[in-house]
C-alpha cells in the first residue's frame, strides 16, 4: 500500500506541536487526523480508518497511557508515543501498555517520519503468509496461497481476490483479533466508502465455502465486540 493512503492520528494538547507534525507529515504524502485530548481522539478512531497514532501522554482531560490501553482493546494498530516523561521507567510503562515506540521531547520531525515509514512497513509485511502452503484439522481445509488454490475436503474452493486477503491476513495470525476496520484496509483497500459492517457479508460467504457448518463456525471465528480471528488447527 503506498505512503500517501496512510492516515496518521496525532494527538497532542500543544497547538504548536500538532500543527507542526501534521504539516510536516502531510508534506510527505500521509493523511492526517488531529486530536487536541483523549476522548476526540477516541472518537476519531472509532469513526476512520487510523493506520497509525502518534500519542501525547500528559493531556488534561485523559492521561494518553488510558488512551493507549482504550486503543488496544480493539486494535493492534502501531502506536508512537510522544512525551516530555525521558525517564527510563516511563518509557518502559509505556512500551508495556502496547505501544510500539517512544519518542521524548524535544523531537526531530524527520526522525518521527523516519519512525511512522519504518512501522507501517512492518505492519504491512506482518499480514504476508508465513507459508504460502498450509492445511489444517487434518487436511479438511487446504490452501496454497501461492498458487491461489483452495480446497475443502479435497474439492476445489472459488473464492473472490477480497476473500482471500481476508483468508491471508486471518491464517497469518491465528490467536490475532481483526477488528472490522482492520479487515477493510487489507481486503478493500483505504479509499473504501462505506459502512465497516460490509466485512460481515465477506465473512459469511467465506464462512458458506469453508464451514461444515456456517453457523458454528471452526475457521472463521466472531470475537464479540472486538471482530475476527482464524481457528483452524
Amino acid at each position: 500500500m503506498t505512503r500517501d493512503s496512510k492516515n496518521i492520528l496525532v494527538v497532542d494538547d500543544e497547538p504548536k506541536i500538532l500543527e507542526a507534525v501534521a504539516s510536516f507529515l502531510k508534506s510527505r504524502g500521509f493523511s492526517v487526523y488531529t486530536a487536541e485530548n483523549g476522548t476526540q481522539a477516541l472518537e476519531l478512531f472509532a469513526r476512520m480508518n487510523v493506520a497509525l497514532v502518534v500519542l501525547d501522554l500528559m493531556m488534561p482531560d485523559m492521561p494518553g497511557e488510558e488512551v493507549c490501553r482504550a486503543i488496544r482493546k480493539k486494535s493492534r494498530v502501531p502506536i508512537i508515543m510522544l512525551t516530555a516523561k525521558a525517564q527510563e521507567n516511563d518509557q518502559l510503562e509505556g512500551l508495556g501498555l502496547g505501544a510500539d515506540d517512544y519518542i521524548t521531547k524535544p523531537f526531530s520531525l524527520k526522525v518521527l517520519c523516519a519512525r511512522i515509514e519504518a512501522l507501517l512497513r512492518r505492519a504491512g509485511d506482518d499480514l504476508i503468509p508465513l507459508t504460502m502452503k498450509n492445511s489444517w484439522n487434518d487436511g479438511d481445509l487446504y490452501v496454497d496461497f501461492a498458487q491461489n488454490v483452495i480446497r475443502k475436503q479435497g474439492r476445489p474452493v472459488s473464492l473472490t481476490p477480497n476473500e482471500l486477503k481476508i483468508l491471508s491476513a486471518l491464517v497469518k495470525y491465528p490467536g490475532k483479533v481483526f477488528t472490522r476496520a482492520e479487515l477493510i484496509t487489507l481486503a478493500l483497500g483505504d479509499e473504501f466508502d462505506g459502512y465497516d459492517r460490509a466485512i460481515d457479508s465477506h465473512m459469511k460467504n467465506l464462512r458458506q465455502k469453508i464451514e461444515d457448518d456456517p453457523r458454528s463456525p471452526a475457521y472463521i471465528l466472531t470475537v464479540h465486540g472486538l471482530g475476527y480471528k482464524f481457528g483452524g488447527e
